[in-house]
């Protein structure tokens, strides 16, 4: 594993809420953050960090994520919770900061809504599903 590791919602949010330094990284295109929804830390006095990881729709990769991760002020020390829409995007921005001198970068299993299930639907897993606070744009 070339990043810190893995946690489940649960977990992510048991780090944002205990460490006060820590940042949520949320790394969907901005047409999921309008449409889909956001996670919502303002109980947390801490507000969501919005990079994204690909482009929509061409899903081209962001050639400056880790230049707009840092210029939002992500530092080396803090612990960094990466967030995409099913935990998979997420590896490859936690793998990024991690090569970039973040050395507690994780990603979030399931992400923000999970991957499709049997039914071809979204939602049954991830933030939204687990009750994580979020609100829609």
């Amino acid at each position: 594993m070339t990043y810190a590791g893995d946690l489940t919602p649960e977990e992510a949010w048991k780090i944002l809420t205990e460490d006060p330094t820590s940042v949520l990284v949320d790394c969907r295109t901005q047409a999921e953050w309008s449409y889909v929804g956001v996670p919502d830390l303002s109980g947390l006095a801490k507000k969501t960090v919005f990079v994204e990881w690909v482009s929509f729709p061409d899903g081209a990769r962001n050639s400056d994520f880790v230049g707009e991760l840092r210029a939002a002020g992500v530092a080396d020390d803090q612990q960094v919770v990466f967030l995409c829409r099913s935990g998979h995007r997420s590896i490859g921005a936690a793998e990024a900061a991690t090569a970039d001198g973040v050395a507690k970068a994780y990603n979030v299993l399931d992400g923000f809504e999970g991957a499709i299930d049997p039914a071809g639907h979204r939602g049954v897993v991830g933030w939204k599903a687990t009750g994580l606070p979020w609100r829609q744009s």
